[in-house]
C-alpha cells in the first residue's frame, strides 16, 4: 500500500497525471475543431490562427484520473477525518471553478457574473473548512509573542475569499503566451509539493504532484508554438487548485497557515495582477478592461522573443519557489536555492545577450 510511501505516491501521481493529460489533450483538440469551439485572433492576442481553447478539459481529466488511481491504491487511506474533508472540498471547489471558466469559454460570460460565481464558490469552500483561520507570525507583534494569530470568522472569510479568487485570476491573467500559465503553475505546484512534504502534509502534496504532472502533460501541446489553449476553464482550475492547496498544505495545523510561503511561490503572477489593476484604475478604467499591460507584454515590447519571455518568467518563478523552500526549512534547501540561482543567472544572461545581438543585427541592417 502506497500510503506508507508518500514519496512514491507523489511520483506516481505526477507521472500518471502527465501521461493521462498528454493523452487526453489531442482528443479534446480534435473534438474542439470538429465542433468549431475555437478562439479567434485579434489585436490584443499573440496567436494569428484560430485555436481550440478547451485544453482545460484535458488538464482536469488527467488530474482527476491520476488521483482516482492513487486513491484506489490507498494513497489517501490514512487521512484523519478533518483533513479528508479538506481534500475533498479542495477538489470540489477546483471543479466548480473549472465549470465557471468552461462556461465562459463556451458562452463568453460577462466579468461580473464570473466574479460573483467565484466568490460564492470560495465562500462555500470556506464554510467547509478550507480557510485561513490564523496567520503565523515569526516575530513579536503588538506585544504578543511569535506564533499563530487567530482571525475572527468575518476576517477569515474575507481573507480566504480574496486569496482564492485573487490567485485564480492572477493565473488566468497570466495566460497570455503559449505555455506561460501552465509552466508557472507547474513550477508553483512543485514548490507547494516540496513545502507540503517538508511540513509533513503528504495529502495536499499529492494534489500538488498531480497538478504539476497535469501542467507538464499539457505543456507537451501548449508550449510555443501551441496547438491548443487551456482557456479560462483550465486557468481557473489551476489557479484555484494552487490557492487551495497552499492553504491546506503549507499549514502547521488545521486552522493556521503561513501565507509567506505561498505568497513567495506565487508572488510573480500576484504582483503582475496588482500592477495591471492599479494601472487600469489610475486611468479611470475597469479592472477587467483588456489591454497589454501584463509583464509578458512588457517583455515582448522590450524586444524579447515569445519563447525567451516565457523562459525568463519560468526562471524567476523557480527561484522564488526555491526561496520558499529555504523559509520552510526543507531538506537540501540551500542546494536547491543555489541551483535555482544559477539557473536564473544563466537564463537572464542568455536573454540579455540574445536581445543585444538581435538589436545589433537590426541596427547594422
Amino acid at each position: 500500500m502506497i500510503s506508507s510511501r508518500p514519496d512514491l505516491a507523489a511520483v506516481l501521481a505526477f507521472g500518471m497525471a502527465a501521461l493521462f493529460t498528454a493523452m487526453l489533450v489531442p482528443i479534446v483538440r480534435r473534438a474542439g475543431l470538429q465542433w468549431g469551439l475555437i478562439d479567434q485572433p485579434d489585436s490584443r492576442k499573440q496567436h494569428t490562427t484560430p485555436m481550440v481553447r478547451l485544453g482545460g478539459v484535458g488538464i482536469v481529466g488527467g488530474f482527476v484520473i491520476a488521483l482516482a488511481v492513487i486513491w484506489l491504491m490507498g494513497g489517501f487511506v490514512e487521512l484523519p477525518v478533518q483533513r479528508d474533508s479538506q481534500i475533498w472540498t479542495t477538489l470540489a471547489g477546483a471543479l466548480c471553478f473549472f465549470v465557471i471558466g468552461l462556461a465562459d469559454d463556451l458562452f463568453a460570460l460577462p466579468p461580473l457574473p464570473r466574479l460573483g460565481g467565484q466568490v460564492l464558490v470560495a465562500m462555500a469552500v470556506w464554510s467547509q473548512g478550507v480557510q485561513i483561520g490564523a496567520i503565523d507570525v515569526p516575530f513579536p507583534l503588538f506585544g504578543s509573542p511569535p506564533g499563530a494569530i487567530p482571525l475572527p470568522a468575518a476576517l477569515s472569510l474575507l481573507a480566504t475569499v480574496i486569496w482564492l479568487v485573487g490567485i485564480t485570476n492572477a493565473i488566468n491573467w497570466l495566460d497570455g503566451l503559449d505555455g506561460l500559465a501552465a509552466g508557472v503553475s507547474g513550477i508553483a505546484a512543485v514548490g507547494l509539493l516540496s513545502v507540503s512534504y517538508s511540513l509533513n502534509q503528504p495529502a495536499p502534496g499529492l494534489l500538488a504532484a498531480a497538478l504539476a504532472g497535469s501542467c507538464l502533460g499539457f505543456l507537451r501541446h501548449n508550449f510555443n508554438p501551441a496547438r491548443i489553449f487551456m482557456g479560462d476553464g483550465g486557468s481557473y482550475f489551476l489557479g484555484f487548485a494552487l490557492a487551495a492547496i497552499s492553504i491546506v498544505g503549507p499549514a502547521k495545523g488545521l486552522t493556521t497557515v503561513s501565507l509567506l510561503l505561498p505568497l513567495l511561490i506565487l508572488s510573480l503572477p500576484l504582483a503582475d495582477m496588482s500592477a495591471v489593476i492599479m494601472g487600469r484604475l489610475s486611468q479611470g478604467r475597469s479592472p477587467f478592461y483588456p489591454d497589454r499591460r501584463h509583464l509578458h507584454h512588457r517583455l515582448l515590447r522590450a524586444g524579447f522573443s515569445h519563447r525567451r519571455t516565457v523562459v525568463l518568467i519560468y526562471a524567476f518563478t523557480q527561484w522564488l519557489a526555491a526561496l520558499a523552500l529555504v523559509l520552510a526549512n526543507a531538506e537540501l534547501r540551500f542546494l536547491w536555492l543555489g541551483l535555482a540561482t544559477a539557473v536564473l543567472i544563466v537564463v537572464v544572461t542568455a536573454a540579455r545577450r540574445s536581445l543585444n545581438s538581435e538589436q545589433l543585427a537590426s541596427h547594422d541592417g
